[in-house]
Order: structure tokens, then sequence, then C-alpha cells
């Protein structure tokens, strides 16, 4: 655990932009119960936090992408994200949307993007990983040579950490599931019994066992 993980994820549950209810959980559109929401959209209403996270960002792309060329926001929640690392490093953004556009011209990448350049995708959140790889393949449909995702927060889903080795991308988060687990037991947020829970459900999500435990 790094000090910017660590930091990351207090500032995350400060906020309630990570939530943890491990006695009552959320149900997600796909109908899986979970004993945390997520929401760092909050982040952009919050101005340390924000400085903190868009500080951190900036900080793994300098040290992991120095010949990163372009920023690529996701579609809608990282293109605020993408914009203010852009301003922050002087660099050119843009972002993806989740697929065409039925009218004007059409696009699917908004902002200029030139056939070989350098891109680092910036997301918000990565559950399963299915979207972010969808950013991906339109990038290298356009040329693009994506040199990772930088995320604010992941789960660490086994079937995420699969697809994004499967289509060949690394993804980097500033802070992540296990992290804010720990955190939010020496935080006072949940109890220490409730971590087994909680990694019993990022573990298997489609297993309600860990409710009862």
């Amino acid at each position: 655990m790094t000090n910017n993980e660590r930091l990351i994820a207090k500032d995350l549950l400060k906020i309630k932009a990570v939530f943890f209810r491990p006695e009552e959980p959320f149900t997600w559109a796909s109908g899986i119960k979970s004993p945390i929401y997520c929401d760092n959209r909050l982040t952009l209403t919050a101005p340390e936090v924000r400085n903190d996270v868009e500080n951190a960002i900036a900080e793994v792309i300098k040290e992991k992408y120095p010949e990163a060329e372009v920023l690529m926001g996701t579609s809608t929640a990282g293109i605020a994200h993408a914009a203010i690392v852009g301003h922050l490093l002087n660099m050119p953004m843009g972002y993806v949307r989740s697929g065409t556009k039925d009218h004007g011209r059409q696009n699917q990448i908004e902002g200029r993007l030139e056939p070989g350049q350098k891109v680092v995708v910036i997301e918000d959140l990565i559950s399963t990983g299915g979207s972010v790889i969808e950013v991906v393949d339109a990038l290298r449909d356009a040329k693009a040579e994506v040199l990772g995702i930088v995320s604010i927060f992941t789960y660490g889903m086994q079937k995420s950490v699969d697809r994004l080795a499967a289509a060949n991308v690394e993804n980097t988060s500033i802070t992540n599931f296990d992290v804010i687990a720990q955190v939010a037991a020496e935080e006072g947020y949940i109890q220490e019994s409730d971590i087994t829970r909680l990694i019993a459900f990022r573990n298997n999500p489609s297993d309600e066992s860990w409710i009862q435990k």
C-alpha cells in the first residue's frame, strides 16, 4: 500500500464516493448484490479531493508514460479527469464515446487524434473491464498506440484482470478495493471482520454467501 493509495482511499471514503454497506447491500443494475457503492464523480465537487486525485493521476502518467502525447477520457466519467490532468500536464486531451454519433461527423473519438500518436486512457472506475477495453479498441482502430490505462479505482475482479490481459493493455489505479477496505476498517467505516466478506464478494460477485457471514 503506497502513501498515494492510502491518501486517495481516505479521500474517497471521506466524501462517500466509495461507501461500504455490507449489512445492507446495494443492488447493481445486473442484479448482483454489492457491499460497496462507488461514485467517483463526487470527487469533482470536492476541490481538495479532486486536487489529490488529479495530481495522483498526473504523477502516474509522468512516471510510467513520459512519452505520452494525448490523454483520452472514457465517456462520460473519465472526461473531466482527462481534461484536468491534461491541463496540469499541458497535454492535449479528448474522449471516446460509447458508440459513434448518429449525426454530424458521426465521431466516436472527440478531439484531434493522429495515427500513431501515443495515448493514455483515463478512466474513473474499473469493475469487469468491458467498457474501458471498448475504448482501447476504438483508439487502436483509429491507429493510435495505447500505452496504458490510468484509473481512479479498480475492484480488481478476476474478470477484469483476464480481460485486460487478453487485450494486452495495462491498468494502473491510484487506489483499489483492497486498500480502501483496509483503510475503511482502520478508520471505523466498517469492522475488521467485514474485510473477509468484502474480499469474498470481490473474488466471486455472483456468490452471495458473503452476505450471511
